[in-house]
């Protein structure tokens, strides 16, 4: 549905907050068919994912609609995947398997997990703690990082300078690493109700490679070709991990 619509107006950026949404209402609907359709039935694990999950959702697809100016822009992404694609290959087939397909079996990887965290029913523990560390503290690194790229990018005595302030001093891309870490926070829901599950570790590691392979390298560029000195940046401050060094530096 979402291919054939953004097929329909030739923008694939409709796709985006298919990203954020569908994982919400796909945790919701398997809580309660868990439990019979007996809201009353939810679970602690239950409720606690199911929030930490609308969260993330809402918070996403926010962000999102804060940058979306209509039907008439297309992220900068799919416009340069578009351009590059071999003239051989149809477009629609690039979209379908590169834009759409790819990430949604990815976000699907990263619900594997969920499945047995809302499904299973076992007492909460030490584990679902740390769970709930590791997803809320990934959705506060990716707030606070998104909430800091706006407004560095909206004063204007920033135009043409690298984002260096706050969390964007220790990583290069901390908005990633946040989303990075809510699916391992998710898998850590999965492992605590149903350790033998512990393959679904899939999930995150599928999300590690997405953004470390594709997202970051493919962001990198793009502000190596608008800004030059985007290389000594590179340098000075990790992709995705901070490190001691990029730590313990000081902003001039």
């Amino acid at each position: 549905m979402v291919f054939a619509v953004s097929m329909a107006v030739g923008n694939s950026s409709l796709y985006d907050p298919y990203w954020s949404v569908a994982p919400a209402v796909i945790v919701v609907a398997w809580a309660i068919w868990s439990g019979g359709a007996d809201v009353a039935a939810i679970s602690g694990r239950q409720a606690l994912v199911i929030v930490l999950v609308l969260i993330w959702a809402v918070r996403l697809t926010a962000n999102w609609a804060l940058s979306w100016r209509g039907l008439s822009h297309e992220d900068w992404r799919y416009v340069q995947i578009r351009a590059q694609a071999p003239r051989w290959v149809p477009w629609w087939l690039v979209s379908l398997t590169g834009i759409q397909m790819m990430p949604t079996l990815v976000v699907f990887g990263g619900l594997l997990a969920v499945w047995p965290a809302v499904t299973v029913a076992a007492p909460l523990g030490p584990l679902d703690a740390v769970a709930v560390a590791v997803t809320a503290t990934a959705i506060a690194i990716e707030a606070v990082a998104d909430r800091q790229l706006r407004r560095f990018a909206s004063d204007p005595a920033h135009r043409g300078r690298i984002v260096d302030r706050g969390l964007w001093r220790y990583s290069r891309h901390p908005n990633y690493l946040g989303e990075i870490g809510f699916w391992w926070g998710m898998w850590l829901f999965g492992l605590a109700a149903a350790p033998a599950w512990w393959w679904t570790v899939i999930g995150p590691i599928g999300m590690v490679l997405l953004f470390a392979a594709v997202s970051v390298p493919m962001m990198d560029r793009r502000s190596l070709e608008r800004r030059p000195a985007y290389a000594d940046h590179m340098r000075r401050v990790p992709a995705l991990l901070p490190s001691l060094r990029a730590c313990g530096r000081r902003l001039p």
